[in-house]
C-alpha cells in the first residue's frame, strides 16, 4: 500500500510539472500608434514573434495598435501597472512629473541617435532612476533618433520660430519651445496629422521616423534640423509588462522574456528608430520638401537659447531632493559611453 501510494504521488508530481512545462500564457500589447508604424511594424512585432518562437508557441501575443484598447496615450504605463493589459510601449513625458530623474534625457541637443541614445539611456535609468520603474518589468527602454521640426512655413533661423503654434511632446520640450519662442502646444503623436491639417498648430516637433505613418510630409512642406551631432530633443520610450504577468510565467518563460530583455533589446528599439529616420527623411526629399539644416553658427544660439531649460531641470530637480547637474552628467557620461 506504501508502495502504491508513493507511485502514485511520483505519476501525480510528473503530471502537475508536466502541466506546468505545457503552459500557455496569451500576453496582450497595447499601444498608441497605427499598426504600420516603425516602432510597431518592426520592433514590436518582430520581438513578439521571436519570443513566440523561443517559446515553442506556448507564449502568444495579442497586439492591439493605436489604442484599440481603449484610454488615452497617457494611461499606458498604468494599464501595464494595473494590469488592465499586458505589456505596453509608450512615451514617458506623457506624464509629467511620473519619470523626473529619467527626463534627463529629454533636455535640449542631448543624443546624436537612436541606438546610442537607447543604450545609454537604459544604463542610465538602471544606475540612477529605477526606482521610477517599480511595479512593472522592464523589457526595453530607448530613445528616438535627432528631434526636428516639421512645419508649415520655413524654419531658417530662431527668429522664424518666434509665435509659431509648436506641438511638444513633454513637459520638457514644451519648456524648451517657449524658451525659444514658439507657442508649445502639448498633445500626444497621434493626434498630431489632424492638429496640422486643421490649423490647431503651424508645426510639429518629431524624429523622421514617425513622420510616414502621420503623413507629416504630405501636410507640411519645410523640416529643419541641426548641424549638431545631436538633435534638438530626444524623447524617450518604455516597453514594459505587468509584474503579476511577468511573476505568474513558469520559469522557463521568464527566461526567454528576460533573455529578450534589457540593453541589447533597447538597443534594437533604437536601432528600429534610426532606419525609421532614413525612410522618412527619403519620402520628404522625395516629395521635393524644403530641407533646412542650420549651420554651426545658427544651431549654437539655439543651444544658447535654450540653456534655461536646462537650469529650470536643475531647479526642479533640487525641489524635488535629487541632484540635478549630477543627473546631467551622469547621462551625458552613458553617451558617450556608447
Amino acid at each position: 500500500m506504501k508502495t502504491k501510494m508513493l507511485v502514485l504521488g511520483a505519476l501525480a508530481a510528473l503530471a502537475m510539472s508536466t502541466s506546468a512545462f505545457a503552459q500557455e500564457v496569451t500576453l496582450r500589447i497595447h499601444q498608441m500608434l497605427p499598426a504600420q508604424a516603425t516602432i510597431p511594424a518592426q520592433a514590436i512585432e518582430p520581438w513578439a514573434a521571436k519570443v513566440a518562437d523561443e517559446s515553442g508557441g506556448r507564449i502568444k501575443f495579442e497586439l492591439y495598435p493605436a489604442m484599440q484598447l481603449g484610454g488615452a496615450p497617457p494611461e499606458l504605463f498604468d494599464q501595464a501597472k494595473d494590469g488592465v493589459v499586458d505589456i505596453i510601449w509608450t512615451v514617458l513625458g506623457y506624464t509629467p512629473g511620473r519619470f523626473p530623474k529619467s527626463e534627463v534625457f529629454e533636455l535640449p541637443f542631448m543624443t546624436p541617435n537612436g541606438e546610442k541614445g537607447s543604450g545609454a539611456f537604459y544604463n542610465y535609468v538602471m544606475a540612477n532612476s529605477a526606482d521610477e520603474f517599480a511595479g512593472v518589468h522592464v523589457i526595453a527602454l530607448h530613445t528616438h533618433g535627432p528631434g526636428l521640426f516639421h512645419s508649415k512655413n520655413p524654419i531658417a533661423s530662431l527668429e522664424d520660430l518666434k509665435g509659431m503654434k509648436v506641438r511638444g511632446g513633454s513637459r520638457i520640450i514644451s519648456s524648451m519651445l517657449a524658451e525659444l519662442g514658439a507657442e508649445p502646444i502639448g498633445m500626444p503623436v497621434p493626434q498630431v496629422t489632424e492638429a496640422l491639417s486643421k490649423g490647431v498648430i503651424d508645426a510639429t516637433t518629431i524624429p523622421w521616423e514617425v513622420t510616414p505613418s502621420l503623413r507629416v510630409a504630405e501636410l507640411v512642406k519645410n523640416h529643419t534640423g541641426f548641424t549638431s551631432q545631436n538633435g534638438l530633443y530626444t524623447q524617450t520610450f518604455g516597453f514594459v509588462m505587468n509584474m503579476d504577468s511577468y511573476n505568474n510565467l513558469p520559469d522557463d518563460l521568464k527566461a526567454i522574456i528576460d533573455a529578450n530583455s534589457g540593453l541589447e533589446t533597447s538597443r534594437q528599439f533604437g536601432r528600429v528608430m534610426d532606419n525609421g529616420d532614413s525612410s522618412g527623411l527619403s519620402i520628404a526629399v522625395n516629395a521635393g520638401n524644403n530641407i533646412v539644416q542650420l549651420d554651426e553658427a545658427e544651431t549654437a544660439r539655439w543651444v544658447a537659447a535654450a540653456e534655461p531649460v536646462v537650469q529650470q531641470w536643475y531647479a526642479d530637480m533640487e525641489a524635488l531632493g535629487f541632484d540635478g547637474p549630477a543627473l546631467h552628467e551622469a547621462a551625458k557620461a552613458a553617451i558617450a559611453a556608447e
